[in-house]
């Protein structure tokens, strides 16, 4: 194993194939991000979303893909050469990644890309015990999808944050009330069906536990390039906290729990999960 995947590896107290599963993951997405910081990309781009939240600013939860919005809108944009600098960062670390850019069957204002993995053989990479490797399914995938929003909503600020694993290198990243912005939009206007996103709902309660307050004026942009409100409306904190308080009466906890419980160490947080308690956070929230 490389000597800097080491130190990475030994940030985390792995135990069973999950742990593991979810360190190779973020492993790969910072080695990925580092990539992308080489080819110039962040001159261009911002990170936000729930790999942001939690690689940059703290979130004690594991995220599954990378999300990016253009600075300004660019509908020429293509990731096919930054996917390419992507598996190449990967794989002078010794994983055996492909990037492949996804073709597109309708138009649409988001570029993206996979990582792909075998699990198995990248796990042996970074030299997981033996006894757990007869756990891990032959021919298992581990994906990371890169997508790129090339049209964003306006009115966001970003910030450099640093990271100093496998070398020190900086990321241009959406600011925290803009984070926010971005996660409230994800839980009011996100097409669940049966599969509520409990990712959503836990970052929710981490940004109420950090007292951030959010840019509602991102929120609005993002509702109004969605559809969710009109062109000629404007969003409260009164709207806000009255659409929030309707999707948390319409949501089903138990799908939702279930949806993170993977991504998390401390299950029992998710016991208080309740109508009660999501009405308790909406009351929290503060707009600016």
């Amino acid at each position: 194993m490389n000597d800097a995947v080491k130190v990475m590896l030994n940030r985390y107290n792995c135990s069973s194939v999950n742990d593991y599963e979810n360190a190779l993951k973020e492993i790969i997405q910072e080695i990925a991000l580092l990539g992308l910081w080489r080819s110039k990309f962040f001159e261009k781009a911002a990170f936000y979303g729930g790999s942001a939240l939690r690689i940059l600013y703290g979130l004690n939860r594991f995220s599954e893909d990378l999300d990016f919005s253009l600075l300004s809108s660019n509908e020429n944009f293509s990731l096919e050469v930054y996917s390419t600098a992507v598996e190449h960062e990967l794989k002078s670390f010794g994983f055996s990644v492909t990037v492949e850019t996804k073709a597109k069957r309708i138009e649409t204002n988001i570029d993206s890309a996979f990582i792909k993995a075998d699990t198995l053989k990248n796990m042996l990479h970074i030299e997981i015990p033996l006894s757990l490797t007869k756990k891990i399914q032959s021919g298992k995938l581990m994906k990371v999808k890169l997508e790129v929003d090339k049209d964003p909503p306006g009115d966001f600020n970003t910030e450099a944050k640093y990271l100093f694993q496998p070398i020190p290198f900086s990321v241009n990243t959406f600011t925290l009330s803009n984070l926010f912005a971005g996660k409230m939009h994800a839980v009011l206007c996100r097409a669940w069906g049966n599969r509520v996103k409990g990712r959503d709902w836990y970052d929710l309660v981490w940004y109420a536990g950090q007292d951030i307050a959010l840019n509602i004026k991102h929120l609005e942009n993002r509702m109004k390039q969605t559809g969710h409100i009109k062109d000629n409306d404007s969003l409260t904190e009164s709207d806000l906290k009255q659409k929030l308080r309707e999707r948390i009466k319409n949501t089903d906890w138990n799908s939702a729990k279930k949806d993170v419980e993977n991504l998390i160490k401390d299950k029992s947080s998710l016991e208080l999960w309740s109508n009660e308690f999501f009405n308790t956070i909406c009351d929290r929230f503060k707009a600016v």
